[in-house]
Parts: C-alpha cells; sequence; structure tokens
C-alpha cells in the first residue's frame, strides 16, 4: 500500500473552535455531510448525498482526543483511516493536518474506485471548514447521487479583476497552487502543470470577460461566466459533456476547492493561501482512461 496522503492547512479560529465543528453533529450538517450523527468517544458517523457511497454510515472510530480524531472508513470494500490532527498556532489560528490511507492517484485517474475521490473530497471538505469556521458562505458541495455538476460563488471584486485571475497564467497559477498555462482564445491551450510537461486542454468558447469554456475530454467541459452587480461578481461554474454513468466526481471538487482560493485571492488582504501542503489538494479534470 501505498504512504499516506497527507494535507496541511491553516484556518483562523482556535483549536477548540475547529475540534467543535469536526465533532458537533449540527454542524457537521452544515460544512461536511447531509447526515451526520456523534456521540464521542463511541460513534462518529457522516453520510448522505454528499458522501462517497453515502447511502448509509461507513465510519468507525478508532479514537477521539483534545487535537486528534481518527475513524475507519469502508469505502469500495476497503476499510480506509481517516486523521484529523489539531494543533494551535497562537491563540486564533490552528494547522489541521489530514492523513487519509487508501488512496491512489491511478484511481484518482481512471475513475476504478470512489476511492479515487478521497484528495478532492477531503480538499473541498476542508475548505468548507476553513470557510464555516470564518464565517464565510460555503462553496457547493458535490452531491454523488447526480451528474448535474454546478454551482456558483459570489465574489467580492468586479468581474474584470475576476475575469483576468481566471484567464492570467500567472495569477491563476497563484491561487489555485499549481503552475497554469494559459491562452485566452478560442483554440488556445489551458494546460495544467504548465505548457512544456502538463496536460494541455482546450478553449473552446470564450466571450473575453464574461465566459469561457475548457475541453478535457472524457472528464468533459468546463465553462465559466460572470455577472457583476453592485461590485460583487457572481461566478456560475458548470462541467457538462461527460458520461452521465460515471461522472468525474474527483475532477470536479477539486475544481471547485480551488475556486475557494480564488475568492480568497480577491477578498482578503495580504493574501496567502490557506494550503501548507507540498502538493496540491486539489485536482483539474484530467483525462481517464
Amino acid at each position: 500500500m501505498s504512504e499516506p496522503m497527507k494535507v496541511q492547512a491553516r484556518l483562523s479560529a482556535p483549536v477548540g473552535r475547529v475540534r467543535q465543528a469536526l465533532t458537533d453533529p449540527a454542524e457537521l450538517r452544515l460544512w461536511l455531510a447531509e447526515h451526520a450523527e456523534v456521540e464521542l468517544p463511541q460513534r462518529y458517523e457522516f453520510w448522505g448525498r454528499y458522501t462517497p457511497e453515502g447511502d448509509a454510515p461507513h465510519q468507525r472510530l478508532l479514537h477521539a482526543d483534545d487535537d486528534t480524531l481518527r475513524f475507519g472508513w469502508l469505502l469500495d470494500g476497503v476499510e480506509t483511516t481517516t486523521e484529523f490532527q489539531l494543533t494551535a498556532e497562537g491563540t486564533d489560528s490552528t494547522v489541521l493536518m489530514l492523513t487519509q490511507s487508501h488512496f491512489d492517484f491511478a484511481e484518482a485517474m481512471s475513475g476504478s474506485s470512489i476511492r479515487g475521490v478521497l484528495q478532492t473530497f477531503w480538499a473541498l471538505s476542508i475548505a468548507n471548514l476553513a470557510a464555516h469556521v470564518e464565517g464565510k458562505p460555503l462553496l457547493p458541495r458535490t452531491d454523488f447521487t447526480s451528474a448535474d455538476l454546478r454551482g456558483e460563488l459570489v465574489i467580492a471584486a468586479p468581474a474584470d479583476k475576476v475575469w483576468e485571475s481566471l484567464t492570467d497564467s500567472e495569477q491563476a497559477s497563484a491561487w489555485f497552487g499549481y503552475p497554469i498555462g494559459i491562452e485566452p482564445w478560442v483554440g488556445g491551450r489551458y494546460a495544467m502543470g504548465g505548457f512544456e510537461t502538463g496536460y494541455a486542454a482546450k478553449v473552446v468558447d470564450l466571450e473575453p470577460g464574461r465566459r469561457m469554456s475548457i475541453d478535457w475530454g472524457p472528464t468533459g467541459v468546463t465553462s465559466w461566466e460572470l455577472a457583476e452587480s453592485g461590485g460583487r461578481t457572481t461566478l456560475t461554474f458548470v462541467q457538462s459533456g461527460f458520461d452521465e454513468a460515471n461522472p468525474p466526481y474527483g475532477a470536479w471538487s477539486g475544481s471547485v476547492a480551488g475556486l475557494f482560493e480564488l475568492r480568497r485571492f480577491h477578498e482578503v488582504p495580504n493574501w496567502q493561501p490557506i494550503w501548507i501542503s507540498e502538493e496540491i489538494p486539489g485536482l483539474e479534470p484530467a483525462p481517464t482512461s
């Protein structure tokens, strides 16, 4: 088995507040799952449409104390292990480390197991946890029972600034946390990893300042549309054109998680990303076999 996946994030809240959000079932239903039940130290369960294989609770609590929460999670017939570890950083900041076993990048790319969505499921969930403890609007959660992949996000910035950050290679690489090469014209490349080594998708529709669509092949077409009102911009995003019998939930979750930093890029003075892991926590759509 490969080494466990590890992701770290800095949350703007004390350890006690983050722990409450992680263990209070009413709060879990807001940022993590449709359904949640917690009775420490015996029970920690979440399920529903926003959870992979969420037809029923599949978690088994292994350990819980003031700064660590660990549980087994049965996915695709295998019990994985998930651990949250909280470390205080001053009085108003917490470093959260997520450790997740049984994540295989090959499964993420091929879609051969629901475990392939774990990296981006947790990236989106941690982004929503960060928004929740800061009192900010949440990102759309991924509905694992639906092939309708769409959502919207309101950003406190003018549309021209948001458009520039979506289409300028340097700015997009900054807020996404990974090199992105962008040629902002129809027929241009959109290259995750950069033009030299990355996978290059194709821009198939573009109206400057308003909308852009990128064709990723088997995982479909990502479309963004901007509408400004009162100096704020509503970003509507849609994934379409994929095999609806096998929706690209992992790629979609990673794309939505990335938009959390796009919003912070415009709204937070002296912006720095919350992610302090060396590896990017989200994934853009990429070809599947």
